[in-house]
């Protein structure tokens, strides 16, 4: 049963973000160097989050103060990769097939999603390590659905920051400064909902954290020049 709820919340977390890779990003090698160098910012990000914990000596046993400076870091990285992403697009439009209008939003696209990805692997890795047993039912005495609800929130927090990412640079090109305000903001208050999980009120931070989620997708897939009349194109096989 162990082995089972393993593969089960593995595949929960990671299996859309695996079919998105696979489908979108495998495809050309450039897109893979991009999301291994946005993960690589993420890493970069999280080292000094956690440089600043260590070094805050009276604060380290408040999880809000960490968890606030990490969402902080992130966003500044992004913005980072932004900078080097837009003074090497010459040269990445000419090994792309995308075309030059849409290079970067492909680019953002990209971006994100190796955000998300790097998130959600340190997120989950050490829970999916104790739900494979022996006969863990939760950590610490906790609910038997600890783990399924730590999947789904990893496979949300991927799918924020795919999005997030692609609003994050669109917002840049555009001075756009409601929508950069959103991607900050909706980052630090899902983060920070995550907090009342230690009371075991799962509900409020899924339901906050997917509300988020439909929202953020819908102004991401506007950014991009989606329409609705389009969407069944997608299940469509050409």
């Amino acid at each position: 049963m162990t082995v089972m709820e393993f593969f089960g919340c593995a595949f929960l977390a990671f299996g859309p973000p695996l079919a998105m890779f696979t489908f979108t990003v495998a495809v050309e090698p450039i897109r893979i160097i991009i999301l291994i160098a946005s993960a690589f910012f993420w890493l970069i990000a999280l080292l000094l989050s956690s440089a600043l914990w260590y070094a805050v000596v009276p604060l380290q046993d408040e999880l809000a103060f960490g968890l606030v400076f990490s969402v902080l870091f992130q966003e500044a990285f992004r913005y980072l990769l932004y900078w080097v992403l837009r003074k090497a697009e010459r040269g990445l439009e000419k090994v792309t097939t995308a075309h030059v209008a849409d290079s970067r939003h492909v680019f953002a696209y990209v971006c994100g999603l190796g955000f998300g990805v790097m998130s959600g692997a340190f997120a989950l890795v050490n829970v999916l390590a104790d739900a494979i047993g022996p006969g863990t039912m939760g950590l610490r005495r906790g609910t038997e659905y600890f783990f399924i609800i730590s999947a789904a929130t990893t496979l949300c927090f991927i799918l924020l920051h795919t999005f997030w990412g692609v609003i994050f640079f669109a917002a840049l090109d555009r001075r756009s400064k409601g929508h950069l305000g959103w991607v900050v903001g909706s980052h630090l208050f899902v983060s920070c909902m995550t907090l009342v999980n230690r009371s075991e009120i799962y509900a409020v931070s899924l339901i906050s954290a997917h509300s988020v989620l439909a929202v953020t997708a819908v102004l991401a897939f506007r950014i991009v020049g989606g329409k609705a009349a389009n969407i069944p194109q997608c299940f469509v096989r050409k």
